[in-house]
């Protein structure tokens, strides 16, 4: 004897039902962690850049800093006469300290490391609150 459904009931959902469920939602979740691959790698190619030009900005000030030196020791030696030589030298240390600050900065661009909120995402961690109070997708 056949089983009589009542009106307006649905039938349980069948294995290709679910199987195609399935395969939806795991598409979408791989298209959601695609997504956030690309936009950490957006993230991590704008910290590259800033890196690689304080990188150059340093580059510069630390070859000022040598020529001042270098300077410094020619007037020095050439001259009877020391200030000079000190004007030059503490210019050339100026630089030094600059090129300092900029490297120190520098730290702080490296210091997360690429692809974080992927990794953060894929281990269930939660998102870290910004510093500021504001949202993080506030630009």
């Amino acid at each position: 004897m056949e089983h009589v459904r009542a009106p307006g009931t649905r039938r349980p959902a069948g294995l290709g039902e679910l199987l195609g469920h399935l395969f939806g939602e795991g598409r979408s979740l791989l298209v959601d962690y695609a997504q956030l691959a690309v936009l950490d790698a957006r993230r991590a190619a704008l910290n590259l850049a800033w890196t690689l030009g304080t990188v150059l900005v340093v580059a510069v000030l630390l070859v000022t800093a040598w020529m001042g030196l270098l300077a410094a020791l020619i007037v020095w030696a050439s001259s009877a006469g020391v200030s000079w030589a000190i004007a030059i030298g503490v210019a050339a240390l100026v630089n030094i300290l600059a090129a300092g600050a900029l490297a120190w900065w520098m730290r702080h661009l490296v210091a997360e490391l690429p692809f974080s909120a992927l990794m953060r995402q894929l281990r269930g961690d939660p998102a870290p609150q910004p510093e500021d109070g504001k949202s993080a997708h506030a630009n």
